[in-house]
């Protein structure tokens, strides 16, 4: 059991994983947002341009609900299509926020691929003093070698 739960801790704790759950945690806050938006922004406008229509409100009707007086023995059966329209036009938001949201990552990320890299700095006179010892030694050795 020590094992197992060890085990689910290492998983639980990778990198990949806990960005996911911060992804799903935003990703549920900003669909709210964007249904609000369609809800209580477009969609009225929506139906104030097509006439005062309001889509959740608009279905088709199957069957008829059977009633007895006013108690309801069988409730109608419908397809509400006015809610499917007004879910595609969130998905569609939704879709275009996020293409808008990665393309803006990735021209960030492309900025910093190409930002150049910083000149290589003179070598100082210690370093050039160096690098001429370290060519004379090598000379020095390339000289005894073929002179065996």
């Amino acid at each position: 059991m020590a094992k197992f739960l060890s085990d689910f801790k290492e998983f639980a704790m990778r990198g990949n994983v806990v960005d996911m759950a911060v992804g799903v945690v935003i990703g549920a806050a900003f669909g709210k947002i964007v249904s609000s938006l369609v809800d209580d922004l477009i969609m009225p406008l929506v139906g104030v341009a097509t006439g005062g229509m309001n889509f959740t409100d608009y279905k088709w009707v199957i069957q008829h609900a059977v009633m007895q007086g006013t108690e309801v023995i069988k409730p109608e059966v419908t397809l509400n299509w006015g809610s499917w329209v007004q879910t595609v036009v969130d998905f569609l938001i939704v879709a275009f926020c996020i293409f808008v949201m990665i393309k803006f990552i990735n021209q960030m990320r492309r900025k910093k691929k190409e930002e150049p890299a910083p000149a290589p700095a003179e070598p100082t006179k210690e370093e050039a003093l160096l690098a001429e010892i370290r060519d004379l030694l090598k000379q020095q050795a390339a000289d005894k070698a073929d002179n065996k």
